[in-house]
Parts: C-alpha cells; sequence; structure tokens
C-alpha cells in the first residue's frame, strides 16, 4: 500500500473528503486536454467541479503531473492541461509509461475508473463513454473503457455511449463482459447528444436507492463496474435523424 500512495497526489479538498467519508466523485481530463478547445474546456472543468459541489460532494479531477497521479487538480493544474500542446492521453495501457517518463498526461475514461479505484472513489461522472466501432468486426475497435468496466469497482454516470459507435455491438460487449447498463428514468440506452437510441435496456432506475443497493450489492459480491446510463436534458439534446445521417456522410466520405 506504501508503494501505490508515492504514486498518489490527493488535493487538500479530496483527501480530507475521503477522510471524511463524504462522497467524492472522480472527473476526467482528456475532455480538457483533447475534447474541448480553449477557453471553452477550462470553463466547462470548472462548471463541471461546481455542480459536484453544489449537489454536497466533493470533486475530483483527474490528471498525470511529475511522475504521479493527482487525485483533485488546482485551477493552474486544469490550466496547464487545457493550454499545453503535449498532453499524452492516458488509458490502463498508458499509465506506467506517462509516469515513468513524467509527462503530462490527461486521463481516459478508462484511465480515469482505473485511477480513481486506486485513490478509493468509487464514482465517476462523464459525458459518454467509449464503445464498439462500427466497422469493429474488421478493425477490432473497441475502447478500453468497456472493459476497464469489467475490471474496476467503479460506478460511471453518464449520458450513455456516443452515437457515432455501432451502438448494438456495444450493449453486446458489456453484456459479454458482465456490465451493468442501467437506464436512469429511461427503458431505453442514451446516445451522448440524443435522448434515446432506440436500444432497450434491461435494467431501469426510478430512485437513487435502488441504485445504491445494486452498487453495494455487486461490489459485496466481488464484480466490478456498473453504468447508469443518464439522457442529456431534453433542452440540450438534438435529433437523432440528422445526426445519424451526418456520421453516415461523414463515414462514406472517411472510406
Amino acid at each position: 500500500m506504501q508503494q501505490l500512495a508515492n504514486h498518489l497526489l490527493f488535493s487538500e479538498e479530496v483527501r480530507t473528503a475521503l477522510q471524511e467519508q463524504r462522497p467524492v466523485v472522480a472527473l476526467e481530463s482528456t475532455v480538457i486536454a483533447h475534447g474541448l478547445p480553449y477557453p471553452s474546456n477550462i470553463e466547462v472543468a470548472q462548471a463541471m467541479e461546481d455542480t459536484i459541489r453544489a449537489e454536497g460532494a466533493t470533486p475530483a479531477t483527474i490528471g498525470i503531473f511529475d511522475g504521479r497521479i493527482r487525485i483533485g487538480l488546482s485551477e493552474d493544474e486544469v490550466a496547464r492541461l487545457g493550454t499545453e500542446k503535449q498532453v499524452q492521453k492516458v488509458s490502463r495501457r498508458d499509465l506506467a509509461l506517462t509516469l515513468a517518463t513524467k509527462q503530462l498526461g490527461a486521463t481516459t475514461v478508462a484511465g480515469t475508473m482505473l485511477c480513481a479505484s486506486l485513490a478509493g472513489i468509487r464514482f465517476f461522472a462523464t459525458g459518454g463513454i467509449g464503445g464498439v466501432h462500427r466497422g469493429a468486426e474488421v478493425s477490432m475497435d473497441i475502447s478500453a473503457d468497456l472493459t476497464e468496466l469489467s475490471r474496476t469497482p467503479v460506478l460511471v454516470t453518464c449520458a450513455g455511449a456516443k452515437s457515432i459507435l455501432d451502438l448494438d455491438l456495444t450493449l453486446e460487449y458489456l453484456e459479454t463482459q458482465g456490465v451493468p447498463v442501467i437506464g436512469w428514468q429511461t427503458d431505453e440506452l442514451p446516445a451522448f447528444y440524443v435522448r434515446s437510441s432506440g436500444r432497450h435496456l434491461p435494467h431501469r432506475a426510478d430512485d437513487i436507492d435502488s441504485i445504491v443497493t445494486t452498487a453495494r450489492l455487486q461490489w459485496e459480491l466481488g464484480l466490478h463496474g456498473l453504468i447508469v446510463a443518464c439522457p442529456i436534458p431534453e433542452a440540450y439534446a438534438m435529433n437523432a435523424a440528422p445526426l445519424e445521417a451526418a456520421t453516415d456522410e461523414a463515414l462514406q466520405l472517411a472510406r
């Protein structure tokens, strides 16, 4: 345990919350380094943290700095991730290498899950997970997010999987990996910007207590990650048809 502690550096806010057994929610950092342009990336990072604090929990944005895993970032660290050009995208595969070379790193969904678990954090919020890409039967392009969910005991709250993916195969792969997908007040998988993908989910929750009970049992049984799929609010949702048409057109051009 001491060896692990040498690789983790907690912000005072997160350390205190964990010591006092108060709720902590992990956040990824690839959205800051790679997902959005400056300064929107910094503004979104701050807004996510503010939203978590407003709900009575402590945010723990995770990143890799100077050979250590930072659990909870300062404003300066967020700004560094959001402005520097050479930022590694860190998943499970890349974690030890990024630490060893002391490169600046932003954690993916999979990387954030792993680091959160190492830090004793069980809850993680993100926009959307990766999944099985269209044409994966040829390319074998399957996101490490899915395998991480089968290995790591963290509950991931998200707006489902990104609509550019093969959502049917993504659900099949999650089933194969033994990862529960629970629709929050919905019977269908959300697709990131789209509230419903038309793909039925076998599990639904309409109250927080049922999710808490499920997560506790999942971990007491020695099982691993689970997904709570929460649709994007209607005010911000996109219509599925034009988005799918644009995706199909882009795929045709890419070929």
